[in-house]
């Protein structure tokens, strides 16, 4: 019993796509330091965790059915270590859990809609333009506005260099991680922006972005 429940665990961590959550989480929580206190921002990074939940969770119960066509065990719902109605139902939890959270945390009302309106951009992305031209837009969306969900909790707003940095570095991650499945999202006719340039161009892309966004962060270090 002891053992299911944990891979279970393990199962759900893993479908929240748990890496990039903790590389959101980690970056939301560093920046909200330098506006607000510790507790403040321990507070904001975990409306966001609950937020990266809904986002991971919503993709994996999408994507399920090429999934399983593709035989990809690495995930835990093909692999049968969580149930569709069981990912559901976290889902909701998390939804709710990210909503409570962000309304008692400094986000506010303010904070918390923008944190919603994140959301629902990387949603658009899960259901619709993953498998179109417009695929990076979420990612530029999400990602602009998250700095700005941050900077509200202290009543101020994000340096233009702060919101160009994530926007640049989000969309180079876009680019990245789309590599590993790209073959095989190309089959099931999955035509995201990366997949229709092919790996050599997305590679040339991300580097180039993950440039420019470590130019524009040394820029606006020297600024202020």
């Amino acid at each position: 019993m002891g053992r299911s429940i944990r891979s279970q665990a393990i199962g759900l961590l893993k479908a929240s796509h748990f890496g990039p959550t903790v590389l959101v989480v980690t970056i939301t929580f560093g920046v909200s330091l330098t506006q607000l206190p510790l507790q403040n921002s321990a507070e904001i990074a975990l409306a966001i965790f609950f937020g990266q939940l809904v986002v991971g969770w919503t993709n994996d119960l999408v994507d399920f059915p090429r999934d399983k066509a593709a035989s990809r065990l690495s995930k835990p719902l093909v692999a049968g270590t969580i149930t569709v109605k069981a990912l559901k139902l976290c889902l909701v939890l998390a939804l709710l859990g990210a909503l409570v959270i962000s309304l008692r945390s400094p986000l506010g009302m303010h904070g918390t809609a923008l944190h919603f309106l994140g959301l629902l951009s990387a949603t658009t992305y899960n259901l619709k333009l993953k498998a179109t031209i417009y695929s990076v837009l979420p990612y530029i969306i999400s990602f602009s506005i998250l700095p700005w969900a941050i900077y509200s909790a202290a009543d101020t707003h994000p340096p233009a260099w702060l919101v160009w940095a994530f926007m640049l570095l989000a969309s180079a991650f876009h680019f990245l991680n789309v590599l590993k499945d790209l073959d095989e999202d190309r089959t099931q006719e999955i035509m995201g922006l990366p997949q229709l340039l092919g790996r050599q161009k997305s590679i040339s892309v991300a580097l180039t972005l993950v440039l420019a966004g470590l130019i524009d962060v040394a820029i606006g270090h020297l600024r202020f």
